[in-house]
């Protein structure tokens, strides 16, 4: 999965008091409290002390479906992506890297997809925030 991003936590079933499962309701896409705090793993992190928080505020009944807030301060780490996740980057700049070699810059207000099976760096040039959807195929 996402290995060194937050998200994974949220994935494997750690819930905020303020995510909505099975919900018939609209569900506001808001930071609501400290969510939760993380770093990446020692063995994928290459360069920086990025400190990253998440805000899952949703997660589906079926536990593939997730989205919230996530936000990360400066910092460089490897990623490889086992889930497809929908980001749209509020605040800060990013810039990931494919294993290829192409490299995509993002800032605010841009829209991107990461694909199942991206392999590469994740990079927060300048502390970050988006808002995030993700989709977990059952394996």
């Amino acid at each position: 999965a996402r290995g060194a991003r937050l998200h994974v936590a949220h994935a494997g079933g750690r819930r905020s008091a303020y995510q909505h499962l099975m919900s018939m309701e609209i569900i506001p896409v808001t930071i609501v409290g400290e969510g939760e705090s993380a770093r990446p793993a020692a063995d994928r992190l290459i360069a920086g002390d990025p400190v990253q928080r998440a805000w899952n505020v949703f997660t589906d009944a079926g536990e593939q479906f997730h989205v919230g807030h996530w936000s990360s301060t400066r910092g460089v780490w490897r990623v490889r992506y086992t889930e497809c996740e929908l980001c749209v980057l509020t605040a800060g700049h990013v810039e990931l890297v494919s294993q290829s070699g192409a490299r995509t810059n993002f800032g605010p207000g841009d829209a991107f997809v990461v694909p199942a099976g991206f392999v590469g760096t994740w990079a927060v040039v300048a502390d970050c925030t988006e808002i995030y959807a993700i989709f977990m195929p059952r394996t």
